[in-house]
Formats: structure tokens, sequence, C-alpha cells
């Protein structure tokens, strides 16, 4: 496997696995109420809470469509890989392939994006069937099935030849992601599955903390749309749902990075997510606009009756406050809940094991 070619480059931000890491499938640790400690003390918090809010910073006051020039960042790996080879020495951008050549974060991104796109076409191709009941559409288990017997080989697209050993282990991630083929039901745990695949990705190298923007934007979005076809087309069930009272019936991160993004807006309120009008202006430049759009087209009646805590977070002054806000509502509604965290899985990459120091 040619050992001398993949050293880890001495000051990168990644925490790339040494070779002789043991991957393992994860498996869930959180079995009774008293266990939420082990969590809340385990390095996988420690790491899921801080690439949250790594990722919360990235987008600050950035919109969907802002030009973080994809090409550029693409041409700056380019010419670290360039420079990386003339001095037969590896680069932080990118990750030594055996025989190869180099893999750049960027290739990764668009390959997540695919990967994303193969998933919404298998819902195309799984057409919801006829049933009594109007609610969990029994073509979901098909659409699943699919993806369960193809999520290592989808993960195998994005992860170097060189990493396969960590494929199973972050496929994992990738099935939790979508929703519980039993029940029909979506919620925040199944997104937060899907914030470790991503963190999981940075951990192995694969993707770079640095490409914050991108993962949020180009990934974190097209996930989205697709988990919003999901919902829609085979009428999932949210998941552990607060009703009138929860903020969302499916989603919470993208209300996060949406108020970040919306901090400091030259005239953009909080006020103004509950008025049509600004929300269809400017839902396509800001998730927590896409979020709200959402949420109308699927709920009726007054939005103060079907969606009570965002009215109210509507009054609030700022967006960073509103921001702050949603991080300490995640942490108490979402990461210190029981019902929600029994059901996350525990591996070599988001351990189990208390934060280490140092």
């Amino acid at each position: 496997m040619a050992e001398g070619e993949r050293q880890p480059p001495p000051d990168s931000s990644e925490e790339a696995p040494p070779a002789t890491q043991n991957f393992i499938i994860p498996k869930k640790e959180i079995h009774t109420v008293p266990d939420m400690g082990k969590w809340k003390r385990s390095q996988a918090y420690a790491d899921y809470i801080g690439f949250i809010l790594t990722l919360n910073e990235g987008v600050k006051g950035k919109k969907l469509t802002f030009e973080y020039k994809v090409s550029e960042m693409w041409n700056e790996v380019h010419e670290e890989k360039e420079q990386a080879a003339k001095q037969n020495v590896s680069c932080d951008g990118c990750i030594p392939l055996p025989r190869t050549g180099r893999y750049a974060p960027y290739e990764a991104i668009e390959k997540l994006v695919a990967l994303l796109n193969t998933l919404d076409r298998w819902i195309d191709e799984t057409p919801p069937v006829d049933q009594p009941s109007r609610f969990g559409n029994k073509a979901y288990r098909t659409w699943y099935a699919k993806l369960d017997e193809e999520a290592e080989n989808l993960v195998a697209t994005v992860v170097p030849t060189h990493l396969a050993a960590a494929v199973p282990e972050v496929a994992v991630y990738l099935k939790e992601s979508v929703g519980n083929s039993t029940r029909i039901d979506y919620g925040t745990g199944h997104e937060a599955a899907f914030a470790a695949f991503l963190c999981c990705l940075c951990k192995i190298g694969v993707l770079r903390v640095d490409d914050q923007i991108a993962i949020v934007f180009k990934v974190f979005n097209r996930y989205l749309e697709v988990m919003r076809k999901l919902q829609k087309t085979y009428r999932m069930e949210p998941a552990g749902s607060q009703g009138v009272w929860g903020l969302d019936d499916f989603q919470f991160l993208p209300f996060i990075w949406g108020s970040s993004q919306l901090i400091d807006h030259p005239y953009l309120e909080p006020r103004h997510f509950v008025d049509e009008k600004a929300v269809n202006e400017n839902h396509k430049d800001y998730m927590f606009l896409e979020c709200i759009l959402f949420i109308t087209e699927m709920k009726t009646g007054p939005f103060a009756e079907h969606s009570n805590q965002l009215w109210n977070i509507s009054a609030v002054p700022s967006w960073s406050k509103v921001n702050q806000g949603l991080i300490r509502m995640y942490k108490a509604e979402c990461l210190e809940k029981f019902p929600v965290i029994q059901h996350f899985k525990f591996g070599s990459l988001l351990p189990i094991h208390p934060v280490t120091s140092g």
C-alpha cells in the first residue's frame, strides 16, 4: 500500500487517521437516560458540536448564491498539488493517492452532490403506491432498501481507494440520514446523522473543514432538497415531533446556519421572515427563508398557529441573537434529548469515549 506516500501534512487542520487506524461499524451506545452523561462527555459530542459551530461561523453573512469561486478554490488546490509533486511532499489541500495522482476536496464536493443526485433520481424511479393510509407511503421502503444495498458503493465513489477501509463505517451515517424505513418517519436525529457523515469525511481528510461554504451551500443544501422531496413524495411522518411547540417538524440545522447567513444583513430582520413578500423575494439566497417557504407550502392556516416557536423568534431583535438562541435550543431540544440520541451511532471516527485532553 506504499506507506511512504501517505504521510499526513505536518500542519494539516484535518484529523486524518493514521494508516493503521481500525475502522469499525458504528453502533448505538446510549440505551438508557443515564447514558446521556456518556454522550455529553464523549469525543463524539465535542467533535460533532465543534463541526456544527465551525460551519455556522463559515457561512456567517453569506448568501447561498455567494460566489466563493469553486474554480479558484480548485486552482489553489491544483497549485498546491503541483508544488507538492515537484517537492515530492504531501500538501494540506489534497490526499496523496498511490499511483493515481492526488485527490482534491473540490472533487469530493462534486462527488457528494452526484451521490445526492442519485438518491433524488431513485425517488423518481420509485413512485408512491396506492394505499388506504394518507401518510407513510410504503414505496419509501423500496427506495430505502436500494440505499441500504448501495450505500457502501455510493460512499466508495467519494472516498479515495487508499481510505477504502473507512467506507463501511462512514456509510452507516449516510444510511441513518434519510429517515426510518419501519416507521417511515424523518426528524432531527436523521439530519444529525448526515452532519455526522460530513464530519467523518472531514476527519478522514476527504473534505476540509476550511471548505465550510461548499459543505453547507453545495452539499448540505442539496441534501435538504432531496429530504424535502422524500418527505413530500412519501408523506413521511415527523419523528418525535413536538407539534406546534417544536421549531419545525423535520429540520433544525438549516435554521441555525440560515440565521448565521443573515447576521448583519442590511435590511432583512427577523420580523421579515413572517412576511410572505420578503420570503418569496429572498428565499433562494437564504437557507432560513427556504425553510419558511417549505413550511408555508406544507401547512395551512395562520403561521402563528402552526409554527408558534418560529413566530415567537420573529420578535427577536437581531439575527445574531436568533443564531445564539437557536444553538442553545438545538443543544437542549435535540442533542440533550434521549429520544433523539438513543439512535445515534458511535464508531472510531465519532467515538463514545470521553474527550481526550490536549
